[in-house]
């Protein structure tokens, strides 16, 4: 396929899956028309190709409320948290140290400054789960609150570009909880020992997604396997963050559907890289217990494709052959750099599997991690998007391939 017809293609994907479908977070209708999307087009393509059904939470909120008395504060449903309809005591909280001497039984507990300054991980995620986060979710578990209240800042690196972030996202912490800018918290702190009442209306409901997986070449040599995923957060169509990365995929199973070589290439589409639960990338690990020495190289397509700067490959643990052999897609690509190292995506699954990995990305992005504004919002739409970097990284991840 010509670049012409590469980058229309690049287009045509994008605005199925931006546009006609929107949001596709774990558990939404959604989600799952975009993997049979996937699916059926990896077959057309020839590919031998598999789905894995996987159980997971669906959310849904038709908001929150937070009053005192006759003043009303703008608050959001935490993502994935319980609903409540509660009255009780405000207790403000900003350190660690503080709430281990605190009373909060019972109470409605706003958590503010210093202890609300980063994304607290999920109590059960597998990939990065820092002991003061956990010790955080004990104390609060121990202590009994009503619910809790977290006032935030912005954290690009930790959180995306949302602004207010909610501070718990984690369908397994049973405290319901909802969020508010900093500037409003800094406003409900007045009535800190004030009778208050809280109503978030939000419903867990359990439902399925999809892994979609499939696989061309001998099964002779290592796997290369090139990963993206398909999932979205919540209240964003996801254009950078990965509906690049998919269309990828999708580019790769034409470019490649005759593809014959004696290295099996396996393209992954996961489900959860942006769920509390990472349930896809959980079961891809499991499904492949004692078989990661079998991989030659993880390729991981995620926050490509954005319309300014260059793409970029940032490369983790390669072996001489393939260090070689990046470097020559590299310097023969004009719209490919090598970008900084990055650890916020699923390559990382990978790394920690001691395979060898390449994170393509937009250089720009991984340079602008710490104060973008764009992930996570609903300003990651097709505006943000330039099509020829999509079909550049398609090209340049086949060269690799083929010089492998």
């Amino acid at each position: 396929m010509d670049k012409t017809n590469l980058v229309k293609e690049a287009e045509k994907h994008l605005k199925f899956l931006c546009e006609e479908i929107g949001e596709r977070r774990v558990g939404g209708e959604g989600n799952r028309r975009s993997t049979e999307y996937l699916k059926t087009i990896f077959i057309e393509s020839g590919w031998n190709t598999e789905e894995t059904l996987l159980q997971v939470m669906d959310w849904k909120t038709n908001g929150a409320t937070l009053t005192y008395e006759d003043r009303s504060f703008e608050v959001f449903s935490s993502h994935y948290s319980l609903g409540c309809n509660v009255k009780g005591e405000l207790m403000a909280v900003d350190s660690i140290e503080s709430l281990e001497h605190s009373d909060i039984e019972n109470k409605i507990v706003l958590l503010y400054g210093k202890i609300a300054s980063e994304q607290i991980a999920p109590k059960n995620f597998p990939f990065w789960n820092p002991e003061e986060h956990q010790y955080l979710v004990s104390l609060l578990e121990k202590g009994k609150p009503q619910a809790i209240i977290t006032a935030t800042e912005r954290n690009s690196s930790l959180a995306g570009g949302v602004y207010p972030f909610p501070l718990f996202e984690d369908g397994d912490f049973d405290i319901p909880s909802v969020f508010m800018k900093d500037t409003e918290g800094e406003k409900l702190l007045t009535y800190d020992g004030k009778r208050v009442s809280l109503m978030s209306e939000a419903v867990r409901i359990p439902e399925t997604a999809y892994n979609v997986i499939c696989r061309k070449g001998s099964n002779a040599g290592k796997r290369i396997v090139v990963t993206a995923h398909i999932d979205t957060k919540i209240g964003t169509p996801g254009a950078i963050d990965n509906a690049t990365g998919v269309t990828v995929l999708l580019l790769l199973a034409d470019m490649l559907k005759n593809y014959q070589g004696n290295r099996q290439v396996e393209l992954v589409a996961f489900n959860g890289e942006d769920y509390y639960g990472a349930t896809g990338q959980r079961k891809y690990i499991q499904q492949n217990e004692g078989r990661f020495g079998d991989i030659l190289l993880n390729i991981n397509i995620d926050g490509a494709g954005y319309k300014d700067g260059l793409s970029c490959f940032s490369v983790f643990g390669l072996p001489k052959d393939i260090e070689a052999a990046t470097e020559w897609v590299i310097e023969t690509s004009d719209g490919i750099v090598e970008g900084l190292p990055w650890y916020q995506g699923d390559h990382s699954l990978f790394i920690q599997q001691n395979c060898p990995a390449i994170a393509v990305s937009s250089d720009w992005f991984i340079r602008n991690m710490g104060n973008q504004e764009i992930t996570h919002t609903s300003k990651d739409n097709l505006s943000v998007v330039n099509y020829e970097r999509v079909a550049e990284c398609a090209e340049g991840i086949v060269n690799l391939i083929n010089r492998l």
